[in-house]
């Protein structure tokens, strides 16, 4: 829900900055935006109060009680949060300003969250990793540096997609594995396993 509260908050400064450029009075902006809300949550709240009374019938009389009880919770908190908000609507305008700090602060924060966990990736998870497996390659993706590696797909017996681990542009059709040692030559590997372009299942070498 988080994205949709992030949403929300950006569009209600846009909407406050809009009307302001229009010339529009605060309180009449704040009228306007409260309304455009309550008008949100009302109508939640009446497809709420229509699931009265729809609970499965297969699962007893007991369940549809809960059930009915727990729509009517909701129905009333729904109510109430209405009531609150068109009755605080008064200076939401003047609190433009305290919405948007708070905005940059958390984007400031998930930042320096983002900072972190590329760190973690960077050392913890990929100097762990093995040239050319599975494992680097996921780490190189979530750091955005995969650009550089081979696109190849295929399926194995299992139905699961693999991906080459190799680098872009090392496939030679004609370069074959010699198998007894494990070295793929020319051909797609990924752990341990080895194809070429050659089956239905496969998605050729398109990075060059």
């Amino acid at each position: 829900m988080s994205q949709y509260q992030t949403a929300g908050v950006n569009a209600r400064l846009r909407l406050f900055a809009l009307l302001e450029a229009q010339g529009v009075p605060a309180s009449e902006a704040d009228d306007l935006v409260a309304a455009l809300e309550a008008g949100a949550v009302a109508g939640a709240q009446s497809e709420v109060v229509e699931l009265d009374g729809m609970a499965p019938a297969s699962r007893g009389e007991a369940f549809a009680d809960g059930w009915d009880d727990g729509v009517t919770a909701v129905s009333e908190a729904l109510v109430g949060i209405t009531d609150r908000d068109w009755s605080r609507r008064g200076g939401r305008s003047a609190g433009a300003a305290e919405l948007a700090v708070h905005l940059a602060d958390v984007r400031q924060r998930e930042r320096t969250d983002l900072v972190r966990l590329e760190r973690f990736v960077r050392e913890g998870v990929l100097s762990r990793t093995y040239p050319h497996t599975t494992a680097r390659r996921r780490a190189l993706e979530a750091l955005g540096e995969a650009g550089g590696l081979c696109t190849a797909r295929t399926r194995n017996s299992d139905g699961d997609v693999i991906v080459c681990t190799l680098d872009a542009g090392h496939y030679d059709p004609d370069d074959k594995p010699p198998f007894k040692d494990g070295k793929p030559g020319g051909w797609h590997k990924a752990d341990g396993s080895i194809w070429n372009d050659l089956g239905a299942a496969c998605i050729p070498h398109a990075a060059l």
